[in-house]
């Protein structure tokens, strides 16, 4: 047996210590570890001797199993794919210890099945389920961190869904190395993924993060597990969203929406409500329409300009990418003939989700223009369309859909680009004005206020 040091950071391996990794330049992340040639038991490889040709596959459709919980069913592309290990990560005290706990308790009584906890102990987990208002469930439970006595129960008991909380708190003892560290986390999952695609076990994981809102461990831990979700959100605030960054079975970054109770963690059927917290008009306040995942949601855009004492103006963006505000900021400043240089300007997008998407320019642009002007817009307004650096006003996709679910949000006036203006039986339930050109939305924003005069170009 040998020794060597790896990186905790980026898996860098030296022979020797060093004080910083000359991969990834981290200070302090080389531990020292035992390195052994044992080969796991509990699990290998399928030995193919030849090689199959596709046409020869016979693919199956994937049944899966449905949690009761109708958002995480989405974020995991449909529900739970048999076989599959999936790793949910969240800051300390988020709930993913109580929403996998749940999600485990309705599944027994279908099917067998474990959680394993590594952080509390069996008292603890009960009080939890009493809580959720489940404290009689038949649900098993084990307290261990060694993953061979582990997969020694579940080889034995057969369950078809394992949750495991948590990954950095388990060991395996082929490795001679802390809990926690980068060799320990990559064999303990190598061993889960293992038995998992061998017995068509599902597993859920529980993965601490780190302080720059990554999951603790090596990068690898998300590439060897099916679906990576992040629990997001603050924990004294009710409204929790769990965002999907990979998906082997489904479609990447989905987002569902939870609130917490005192009952557990509910889905939230209607995201759109909970993200407009405004039904009086106000000025720096707009709607827009969003996508998703594969879903609209309905956001309210809020905008603060005011005068800068300071000798360089703030832009600041929450949930909103500070790059293309600086953009859209040089835009407005062009083509709606106002100096913005001494003006700072703060963007948020309320609810805490955040907007990557180009067709929230309209919104943010009538937000900053609202604020500028200290005029309302009506709540039951709302913009939608990606702007270009000539002030054209661009499609975006599923435009309709987008107009449905603000008919179905009651927004009766809409402002949208020329290419995606619906069907004329969706006007009837609707007041829409198609715009070419951004002068055309920023005439409408401050059409009360009479201190601004507009040159006007072509709509």
């Amino acid at each position: 047996m040998k020794k060597e040091y790896c990186c905790q950071s980026c898996e860098y391996v030296s022979r020797k210590w060093l004080g910083q990794c000359p991969a990834c330049d981290a200070w302090n992340t080389l531990q020292e570890q035992s390195v052994s040639k044992k080969i796991s038991s509990h699990y290998t490889s399928l030995d193919q001797q030849h090689f199959t040709k596709i046409a020869d596959v016979k693919a199956q459709n994937i049944v899966r199993f449905h949690t009761h919980h109708s958002e995480l069913n989405r974020v995991l592309g449909g529900g739970i794919v048999p076989g599959s290990v999936v790793l949910l990560g969240g800051d300390p005290g988020i709930g993913k210890s109580t929403l996998l706990l749940d999600v485990l308790i309705e599944f027994t009584k279908q099917h067998p099945s474990l959680y394993v906890t590594g952080e509390e102990s069996l008292e603890q987990v009960a009080l939890r389920a009493n809580m959720m208002g489940k404290g009689s469930s038949q649900a098993c439970v084990l307290s261990s961190t060694r993953m061979d006595h582990i997969l020694t129960i579940v080889q034995k008991e057969k369950p078809r869904l394992i949750v495991i909380d948590s990954i950095q708190t388990m060991s395996s003892d082929e490795i001679n190395a802390s809990a926690g560290s980068v060799s320990q986390v990559r064999q303990v999952t190598a061993m889960l993924v293992g038995y998992a695609k061998q017995n068509q076990c599902s597993v859920l994981i529980v993965g601490h993060m780190t302080k720059d809102g990554q999951i603790a461990g090596p990068k690898v831990l998300e590439h060897m597990v099916d679906t990576v979700l992040y629990f997001e959100g603050d924990s004294n605030e009710r409204y929790r969203i769990i965002r999907c960054a990979k998906n082997r079975f489904g479609p990447a970054h989905e987002i569902g929406v939870f609130a917490m109770t005192d009952a557990g963690i509910k889905s939230v059927s209607n995201p759109s409500r909970i993200f407009l917290h405004t039904s009086q008009p106000r000025s720096g306040s707009v709607i827009g329409v969003v996508w998703n995942g594969s879903r609209p949601l309905l956001v309210e855009m809020q905008a603060l300009v005011t005068q800068s004492y300071a000798d360089y103006a703030k832009r600041v963006a929450v949930g909103y990418d500070q790059t293309r505000l600086n953009l859209l900021i040089a835009i407005l400043q062009k083509h709606a003939n106002i100096n913005l240089s001494s003006h700072d300007i703060y963007v948020n997008v309320v609810g805490g989700i955040k907007v990557n998407e180009t067709a929230a320019d309209l919104a943010v642009l009538s937000a900053i223009y609202s604020s500028y002007c200290h005029v309302s817009v009506s709540a039951k307004c709302a913009f939608f369309g990606e702007v270009g650096l000539t002030g054209e006003v661009r499609a975006v996709l599923n435009g309709q859909i987008r107009i449905n679910e603000l008919i179905k949000q009651g927004v009766d006036h809409i402002f949208m680009p020329e290419k995606n203006m619906p069907s004329e039986n969706k006007k009837e339930y609707i007041s829409v004005t198609s715009v070419l050109n951004l002068i055309k939305v920023m005439d409408f924003v401050m059409k009360d206020h009479k201190n601004i005069k507009l040159e006007y170009g072509e709509i």
